[in-house]
């Protein structure tokens, strides 16, 4: 396992949770971390990243005002704090690390499930 995702649940809208991602693999040279999310049904969709010294954090619309992404290096690892989450949030979300600017998300992690209800 290169990237274990843990945090995931079954909360009620306007909820929070906290993801959080431990990364076991070298990351020197690599690019970025990111959270991807996939609903039942639905193509994967990017949520948020950040660069792998933890600094220019970026959102997709969707996640905008209401997620954050943060990096812990001396812990290996990176977070996503969703708050306000609403039912369309509901998917299994993944860890991802592109290990080289260029190369896209190269490495995924096992995904946590999120569910939100109504």
């Amino acid at each position: 396992v290169q990237l274990q995702a843990s945090g995931g649940g079954s909360v009620q809208t306007g909820d929070s949770l906290r993801l959080s991602c431990e990364v076991f693999r070298e990351t020197n040279g690599a690019y970025a971390l990111g959270w991807w999310r996939q609903a039942p049904g639905k193509e994967r969709e990017f949520v948020a990243s950040i660069t792998i010294n933890g600094n220019w954090p970026y959102y997709a619309d969707s996640a905008k005002g209401r997620f954050t992404i943060s990096r812990d290096t001396a812990k290996h690892r990176v977070y996503l704090q969703m708050n306000s989450l609403k039912p369309e949030d509901t998917g299994k979300y993944y860890c991802t690390l592109s290990t080289a600017s260029g190369n896209g998300y190269d490495v995924w992690g096992q995904g946590t499930q999120v569910t939100v209800s109504s």
